[in-house]
């Protein structure tokens, strides 16, 4: 027993401080040891860190490999779909494997939200969880339906469909937006139905439609901008003092006409065609509205003119509406509100120095603010895309002015570290631009320009540039669980958050942008302010109806083809 307590004490002695002082030797050995040992230690998270980066790799190439299969399976199962003649053929092999790689993005993007926030509003990819932005409507979910129909992925639509047909409840004690509820779920619902023919989609549109309605039930029809999804009341957020928003209020046309023409009934066109009228009543002449309206009134209250944040998409949707009703009498003074509101965009616009970049000036009163929002760079395409309504030099003019445009937000992603763009920039006297906010949130307002300036131009420079930018994401926004945005493009820190419009929208514009133009055609569909195609229901001459013969059937059926088709096959 003495023996024993002898030997312990023996070894206690080693863990003293002061054993090793007095022997240096000894401390010099323990020294060593220590520093061998951190080295071991850390040497062992970096192979940590390097078997996580190579397990992301190879999660991708299987993601690659599985999207090959599939194809494989689907030739095997329907070869008559997969004949010369029904293929749409891109025989540029660069556009080929650029569409690959974004579709294999959209493979990433959607099973890291459904691994961790399946029928969740939004992906929260940093610290893997979800997040009910929109009130619990599976936003992501719905937003990207009609991406995933169009990039073939088969088994991921029809896994949406089922949780659509099965989950998806719109009796929500929520205050929701009624212009992002609208151009989210109603346009992605109505999308998916015209792409697919399933009638549970255009169900669910109507249900949500539905009770979104009460909110045009003011004394002057400008809609209010928010609504409890249960109880049908409808308000104004308190930041507006009472008014309504004029691209909240102004940003519905499209898709409530779509769901009239859809369900013969015309009450939903009839909401959102009435708010035109009464705008028409005081519609200024160079055609630039305020971003605040009163709802009781109708009028415009003092406010900002701008292309960006909370003006944008009613210009948009000017435009649209005239296309959606196959430019017809009818849908007439909408094209000309679109271009009185043009001369107005031209009256905006400046140039920096030295470099010239042409930019559209926010307003305030009289005067011009040297600022632009990344937002406003939905401007170019739709430039591009109403240029053809005009004689040939005034759209030779307005195409001119869309391409120095969309050289200018090219180079809001190309004057960053990161070549990824901020929130919005100022530009002053011979420092061409400087970024103000300085977040990325994965926004797809370039990228929408350069696909409509590809198509109506031909010019292989919009792919590139937006090959450029697609790069900038991977590098910057992809981790191994998703996709995410910068809290600063200088600096490239990320957020926490992957929106769902960068898989209703960025990945979806960036497909089409290195597919044939045949791929959705802008012949057949118009695209809702977030990016949901609907498809063009001819109507004639004077007729005010919606799109529908006497049974109360669509007059144009929706568009509804078998899964396994090529790589960019979409029409007939």
């Amino acid at each position: 027993m003495a023996r024993s307590r002898a030997s312990s004490s023996s070894w206690w002695r080693y863990l003293h401080p002061s054993y090793y002082l007095k022997r240096p030797k000894r401390l010099a050995l323990l020294f060593v040891v220590f520093v061998f040992a951190s080295f071991a230690f850390w040497d062992r998270q970096t192979l940590v860190r390097e078997h996580e980066a190579e397990i992301s790799k190879l999660n991708g190439e299987l993601n690659r490999l599985q999207d090959q299969l599939r194809k494989v399976e689907d030739r095997l199962e329907n070869p008559d779909e997969h004949s010369v003649g029904h293929d749409v053929v891109d025989i540029d092999p660069t556009n080929n494997e650029r569409r690959e790689k974004v579709k294999e993005a959209m493979i990433h993007a959607w099973s890291s939200y459904k691994k961790y926030a399946w029928g969740q509003d939004e992906l929260q990819p940093q610290s893997k969880s979800g997040i009910n932005s929109f009130g619990g409507l599976g936003a992501t979910l719905v937003d990207s339906l009609d991406t995933l129909y169009i990039m073939g992925l088969h088994d991921e639509f029809q896994e949406a469909r089922e949780w659509v047909a099965d989950s998806l409840d719109f009796n929500k004690d929520y205050e929701a937006s009624v212009f992002e509820t609208t151009i989210r779920v109603v346009g992605g619902l109505l999308s998916a139905y015209d792409l697919s023919g399933d009638d549970i989609f255009l169900e669910k549109a109507k249900d949500i439609a539905d009770r979104l309605l009460p909110a045009w039930d003011t004394s002057s029809g400008i809609p209010y901008n928010r609504i409890n999804l249960a109880h049908g009341r409808a308000h104004n957020p308190g930041w507006t003092g009472g008014d309504s928003i004029l691209a909240d209020s102004g940003t519905e046309q499209l898709e409530f006409i779509a769901l009239s023409q859809r369900t013969g009934d015309p009450k939903y066109q009839e909401k959102v065609e009435n708010v035109i009228r009464q705008l028409q009543k005081t519609f200024p002449s160079d055609g630039l509205l305020p971003i605040y309206i009163n709802p009781h009134s109708g009028t415009s209250s003092y406010s900002t003119i701008t292309f960006g944040a909370m003006g944008d998409s009613f210009y948009e949707y000017l435009l649209k509406a005239w296309i959606q009703g196959n430019k017809t009498e009818a849908v007439k003074h909408y094209r000309q509100m679109w271009e009185t509101s043009m001369e107005g965009l031209l009256s905006l616009i400046r140039k920096t120095t030295p470099s010239s970049f042409s930019y559209i000036c926010e307003k305030n009163g009289d005067s011009l603010s040297d600022k632009m929002d990344e937002l406003a760079c939905f401007a170019p395409g739709m430039l591009a895309l109403g240029s053809s309504g005009y004689g040939p030099d005034k759209a030779e003019k307005i195409l001119s002015l869309a391409k120095e445009l969309a050289w200018t937000c090219y180079n809001f992603y190309q004057s960053t570290p990161t070549k990824l763009a901020g929130e919005n920039y100022f530009f002053h006297a011979g420092q061409d631009m400087s970024v103000g906010t300085s977040w990325n949130i994965l926004r797809p307002e370039t990228v929408e320009s350069l696909v409509y300036l590809w198509r109506l131009t031909g010019n292989k420079t919009y792919q590139d540039w937006g090959w450029n930018i697609f790069q900038a994401f991977e590098k910057n926004s992809r981790i191994e669980s998703g996709y995410v945005g910068l809290k600063d493009v200088n600096t490239g820190v990320k957020d926490n958050m992957m929106q769902s419009f960068f898989l209703a929208e960025t990945l979806k514009y960036l497909y089409l942008l290195f597919s044939p133009p045949s791929v959705i055609s802008f012949d057949e569909w118009v695209f809702n302010t977030e990016a949901h195609p609907l498809r063009i229901v001819p109507r004639t001459g004077k007729d005010e109806g919606v799109g529908r013969a006497a049974s109360g059937k669509l007059t144009t059926k929706p568009l509804v083809r078998p899964f396994g088709r090529k790589q960019g096959k979409i029409g007939a």
